[in-house]
């Protein structure tokens, strides 16, 4: 089957959003982006940004996006360079920024356990050395002493593969993940969020590296042939090139650069609702910067169950955008050559939003 890729330059959908797309002032000045944040700024950036955490369907822990590397690979070749990075969902957003290496990346997701597992993962990178000692924690299995910089996805994985999980480990480790997150960084998380982080980083030491989108959720659940954790991170594009997150110490090291200076900010919000996109968009206009690139996975279909496109189309014409801005999409449909739940795609916008104003 043929694979979509076109790439969505933002001015598309601005020009259906909008009569006439705005001047982008803002970008006629210096970019004055954060070369870090402190804690504190940190806690009440994505504090103060943030909408009431809302429902949604399952808990979301993994991805089922197997075709990305395909996506990754146009992004490269398009040669957008980022500086600020918006996404929704879990670990597909790390892929994406390893690539685009933003220099400041917001994750807007309508949950706040979506919040508490990526204040999980910035734990994990700050307390990881490199790939294999981040692997280790995410799972509660001891490195394998073979694996050094160089090692590919498939070496990494192939080594963990043979190795028991160990319950001293993941007890040690959620206790290093909470000194990290309250001890170190001082965020104020309430029973709540430090219940959704043991939740999320039991399930991980549960399955291991052959956790899916399903595990947590019932036999069945959002479709069959999941990828798992190991698939997603050794998954290549159509050169036989590995494109995670976890495909080379270069690509890991980019993420644990962002998580150590606090540039790497995760926010409870509606795509739809009033306050969280917006409140990104006027953080990175004032700084003088544009968003580079915004992944949506399949927020679009709910928004359209909702009723809600509209809002969310006038809060992306909010947005700082250039000409090199791109959306990140993915639709229900095969693709890509093995099975998963959705198949992404960097195409138009769906020519309803003409009619937002």
């Amino acid at each position: 089957m043929k694979r979509a890729r076109v790439l969505l330059a933002a001015g598309l959908i601005l020009a259906s959003c909008l009569a006439a797309p705005p001047a982008i002032s803002w970008l006629r000045g210096a970019e004055s982006l954060p070369g870090a944040l402190s804690d504190q700024e940190f806690w009440a950036l994505s504090s103060d940004m943030s909408e009431p955490g809302g429902w949604f369907r399952s808990d979301n822990l993994l991805s089922n996006e197997l075709g990305f590397p395909f996506i990754v690979a146009d992004l490269v070749k398009s040669g957008n360079t980022s500086r600020v990075y918006m996404g929704v969902g879990p670990e597909q957003n790390f892929n994406y920024i390893a690539a685009l290496k933003p220099k400041m990346a917001f994750v807007v997701d309508i949950r706040r356990g979506n919040l508490d597992v990526q204040l999980m993962y910035k734990a994990l990178f700050e307390l990881s050395a490199d790939r294999a000692d981040f692997v280790s924690r995410l799972f509660s299995k001891r490195r394998p002493a073979t694996l050094n910089a160089l090692s590919t996805p498939d070496q990494i994985f192939q080594a963990f593969a043979v190795i028991g999980k160990s319950e001293e480990l993941r007890n040690s480790n959620l206790l290093a993940v909470k000194a990290t997150l309250v001890a170190t960084h001082h965020f104020a998380l309430d029973s709540e969020d430090w219940k959704n982080i043991s939740d999320a980083y039991s399930a991980f030491y549960t399955y291991g590296p052959d956790i899916r989108y399903s595990s947590t959720q019932g036999s069945g659940f959002g479709g069959y042939n999941q990828p798992s954790y190991a698939e997603l991170m050794t998954a290549v594009d159509a050169e036989g090139r590995p494109r995670s997150y976890l495909a080379t110490e270069q690509n890991y090291q980019v993420l644990r650069d962002l998580e150590s200076r606090n540039l790497m900010v995760p926010v409870v919000g509606n795509f739809g609702g009033p306050k969280a996109i917006r409140a990104v968009g006027q953080y990175v206009k004032e700084h003088g910067s544009a968003v580079s690139a915004f992944y949506l996975s399949n927020v679009e279909m709910y928004l359209n169950q909702q009723n809600l496109w509209e809002a969310f189309c006038r809060n992306v014409a909010a947005l700082p955008l250039d000409p090199t801005s791109t959306f990140i999409r993915s639709a229900r449909g095969g693709g890509y050559g093995r099975g998963f739940g959705l198949n992404l795609t960097l195409s138009e916008i769906e020519p309803e939003v003409k009619d937002c104003r």
